[in-house]
């Protein structure tokens, strides 16, 4: 996946959904049922229970156009891994030694920071887009002033984003919002909530659809 490509997903998509949980059929059982569900812009978190093979049997699935990535990249190590298993882009907790390792591999980043100066280094250091992680620590707000020193920087909030959060975020300029657990529920986990599922990617969509796609 270019850079580019990962921007226009995150640009048209608005909502990148995060699957992590501790029973990997289950966890590939959310991919897929997402991916049905019209949230076709997805990350495995690799804290999932085997993870690497969810990513490899969901690649194998869904075809190797498909908008699937890896996330919780910390490692090099990490970083080689996911690419193996197929994954088309990596997203990290921080400025963690994956970044570089996964843009040398090809894979384009959205890279974890908080701080203004965590910020300026990941575009530095050539992050496709910034997670502004966690995103409950400030909010919306948080954001909306981040933006004011860095209004070219594409952000995309993670942790503690709810349906209500997300609107919030992208009403102050979020190129899309990172979405886990009140997206996927416990599908990835217990497996079986794939009803469930399938209505909150409906009101998740529906959401997206109140904002025009940003510009930058």
């Amino acid at each position: 996946m270019h850079p580019d490509d990962l921007l226009a997903a995150l640009r048209g998509r608005r909502i990148l959904a995060i699957v992590r949980g501790n029973d990997p059929d289950a966890a590939l059982d959310a991919v897929l049922a997402l991916f049905a569900s019209g949230i076709d812009l997805v990350e495995v978190s690799l804290t999932t229970a085997g993870a690497l093979d969810v990513l490899e049997r969901a690649r194998t699935a869904l075809g190797p156009y498909a908008a699937l990535g890896a996330g919780t990249l910390v490692t090099a190590a990490d970083a080689r891994a996911a690419a193996r298993a197929g994954a088309a882009f990596a997203v990290t907790p921080g400025l963690t030694e994956a970044v570089g390792e996964a843009q040398s591999l090809g894979m384009p980043v959205l890279a974890g920071a908080v701080t203004p100066t965590e910020v300026a280094s990941a575009w530095t250091e050539g992050a496709t887009a910034v997670k502004l992680f966690p995103g409950s620590l400030g909010g919306p707000g948080y954001l909306k002033a981040l933006r004011d020193p860095f209004p070219d920087i594409p952000f995309v909030p993670v942790g503690g984003v709810d349906a209500a959060a997300a609107r919030d975020f992208l009403a102050v300029g979020a190129l899309a919002v990172g979405v886990g657990g009140p997206l996927v529920g416990t599908a990835a986990s217990l497996g079986g909530d794939t009803a469930g599922l399938a209505a909150r990617a409906a009101a998740f969509r529906s959401l997206a659809e109140e904002f025009p796609c940003p510009t930058s």
